[in-house]
């Protein structure tokens, strides 16, 4: 029986909400979205012909609180759910009350969802059906673990030993553990992050299979019975054990490979009546074994990567098949062609150990190029939020090749132009242009074997004192703009030589000092005590400097926001805050602070005022972003003050601790 899905509600976020909204534009569906507090202002909710607000913020408080989507849902007629991934995605409970209440749910069946929802169920049925697993064992979120229990069991599977949350995905509730004596820490931990981010922290140990390659297979099922695959997607670059670069086809999957991959994913499909869009997942060994993971029952993160190389929307057929329509031949029959490679940008530093971040994202463009595409749920001016997932957007890059594709990517990553919260888009470019990734060597354990440093050097002093000298002269230029008289002069001009402009700059925490004279004889300048040889200005506005240095000519923009000045040009990318001549000394952190990167609640803390710490001790953890963080002193030292407690919410920024070095201590008590 068919139905027809007149109206279409969005249970998610972002831009996978504003993804399913342009598939039903397409195909004459009315849409409603549900927001968050926090939400209010991303683009998602007027993508959308209706909107309908969740008070709150967190996730508890919104989009996982399934009386007020069916509510919504009720209230302005549509007729059909959409779950998009994470949340109520995966809830079998969520697609049993979508039913009862008439509204059909674009998903599997609960009873699929059930089969699959626990990661160690379905390791067992997969297992009966001659599907490869790994042994592994349980504990159940409901009561602590037993500490001997535990040893006991990670003993049976032997190091190193993989934590991992049974319910959701995403990273969330995961741990490697190498030592046995850090075992229940780790269990601990991944049980806490996993309540936090699934509502239920039981988790499982199992084998983890060092440096494999992660492929999965997108699979679709109908109501007939039909199963199928759409071949594989290669994730294996991953950081904290979630995936930031995707491609399909995977470099190394030959077709022998291939049909067993796909063979067995389709066997673990009919094995459970799969009904919907889903993804079967696999490790691969370093000897072509492979072994499943899981079922992901719902559409992938990554899922664009297969619409590139087979021309088929995915929600458009998760929508036919939700209808009651059987899978067409145009998915039966689909053919691999060319290549394409997604990669996660997300809000974070990546540098400082992929810390999430969160704020204003004053600019957000980027290059108009054939072949790639952008799925996002942000916009200049938008903000990122700490309640959720990180991630700005997925960046596509589409050709005939991998190496197309690759090079199509990098390239449009390197010329965007990105404002505000720092993103993890150097690190990305570092690794698509990374020999090895160009190769297709890759496995998860890319990341530890490539330093951050070794991917994203440091650019040297020419490219430096040029963005810098751009920086200063952009903003001379604004003032002299907005100057009252004489404002048509150019920028620091002086009609008799006198002494130059000084500008003090301040980037990741260094000071950066640059003068700069403009006269007869042109432009002279220095950045940080070194002169800048073979300098020229040829013009100047407030947000781009026609600029000679070192006797290379470049166009540099800048885009000045308070007091930091973006600056972007061929040589990279720079965020440049301009210091205040007289700052307010009231505003100093006291000596030893121990300060938050981030906005979030303080969920643990592990020392008292008094205590004498080690370096590296951990003083405090944080919950930011639905992940933990650990607070760490960075020597040796006494703690002397601790103005927050468990529960705390902390603006970044904010003073968590003072750890005094033992010396200053006792010098402060003479």
């Amino acid at each position: 029986m068919t139905v027809t899905i007149q109206k279409l509600l969005v249970a998610n976020r972002g831009e996978i909400a504003s993804r399913v909204f342009r598939t039903c534009r397409a195909m004459d569906i009315a849409t409603v979205a549900v927001y968050s507090d926090a939400d209010a202002g991303l683009p998602f909710v007027t993508d959308a012909d209706e909107a309908v607000r969740l008070p709150g913020n967190t996730p508890a408080e919104t989009y996982l609180r399934a009386d007020l989507l069916i509510d919504a849902a009720r209230r302005t007629g549509a007729d059909a759910i959409h779950p998009g991934y994470g949340f109520l995605s995966e809830n079998a409970d969520f697609a049993r009350r979508c039913a009862a209440a008439g509204i059909t749910f674009v998903g599997p069946t609960p009873e699929a969802i059930d089969a699959m929802g626990s990661k160690t169920a379905a390791k067992e049925l997969m297992r009966a059906a001659g599907v490869p697993v790994l042994p592994g064992a349980v504990f159940d979120g409901d009561r602590e673990p037993d500490a001997a229990r535990l040893r006991a069991a990670a003993a049976e599977i032997g190091t190193p030993v993989l934590v991992k949350a049974a319910f959701g995905g995403g990273g969330r509730g995961m741990r490697i553990v190498h030592d046995l004596d850090e075992i229940e820490a780790a269990v601990a931990s991944a049980r806490r992050e996993a309540a936090s981010a699934f509502g239920d922290g039981t988790v499982f140990l199992e084998r983890f299979v060092e440096s494999p390659r992660h492929i999965e297979v997108q699979i679709l099922g109908d109501r007939a019975g039909t199963v199928v695959h759409l071949f594989e997607r290669e994730c294996s670059i991953q950081r904290r054990y979630q995936k930031i670069i995707e491609e399909a086809p995977s470099p190394v999957v030959d077709d022998a490979l291939r049909a067993e991959l796909c063979q067995a994913a389709v066997a673990a499909g009919k094995a459970i009546g799969y009904v919907g869009a889903g993804t079967v997942e696999f490790v691969l060994d370093a000897f072509g074994r492979f072994y499943f993971l899981e079922v992901n029952t719902r559409l992938q993160v990554e899922h664009p990567v297969t619409e590139m190389i087979t021309g088929i929307d995915l929600v458009k057929l998760q929508l036919d098949i939700a209808a009651g329509r059987p899978i067409p031949d145009e998915a039966i029959e689909a053919r691999i062609t060319g290549h394409a490679i997604e990669a996660r940008l997300y809000a974070e530093d990546a540098a400082a150990g992929y810390l999430p971040t969160s704020g204003a994202v004053h600019t957000f463009e980027f290059p108009r190029v054939d072949g790639l595409r952008i799925d996002t749920g942000f916009a200049s001016g938008t903000r990122v939020s700490t309640f959720y997932d990180s991630m700005l957007a997925k960046v596509i890059g589409y050709g005939p090749s991998r190496d197309d594709a690759r090079r199509l990517l990098a390239g449009a990553l390197s010329r965007a132009r990105l404002h505000g919260v720092t993103t993890n888009r150097d690190l990305l470019v570092g690794i698509l242009r990374e020999d090895e990734f160009a190769a297709g060597a890759i496995d998860t354990g890319y990341l530890e074997r490539h330093a951050y440093d070794k991917l994203v050097p440091v650019r040297g002093q020419e490219a430096r004192a040029t963005h810098v000298l751009a920086a200063a002269l952009a903003a001379q230029a604004a003032r002299r703009a907005e100057a009252p008289v004489l404002a048509g002069l150019p920028s620091g001009f002086r009609n008799n030589p006198s002494a130059p402009q000084t500008v003090a700059f301040e980037q990741h925490g260094r000071p950066i000092d640059v003068t700069y004279r403009l006269d007869r004889d042109g432009l002279t300048a220095t950045v940080e005590g070194g002169i800048v040889t073979e300098t020229a200005l040829l013009s100047a506005t407030p947000t781009r400097v026609d600029l000679v240095c070192a006797g290379i000519r470049r166009v540099i923009d800048v885009t000045r926001v308070g007091a930091t000045a973006y600056v972007d040009s061929a040589l990279g990318h720079d965020a440049l805050i301009e210091v205040e001549r007289f700052p307010d000394p009231s505003t100093t952190a006291p000596a030893g602070s121990l300060t938050a990167s981030m906005p979030g609640t303080v969920v643990r803390i592990d020392a008292a005022v008094g205590d004498s710490v080690a370096a590296g001790a951990t003083i405090l953890v944080i919950e930011a972003m639905k992940m933990e963080h650990a607070i760490r002193t960075p020597g040796a030292g006494v703690v002397t003050a601790l103005p927050v407690g468990v529960g705390t919410q902390v603006d970044s920024g904010a003073v968590l601790a003072v750890v005094e070095d033992k010396e200053a201590e006792e010098e402060r008590d003479d």
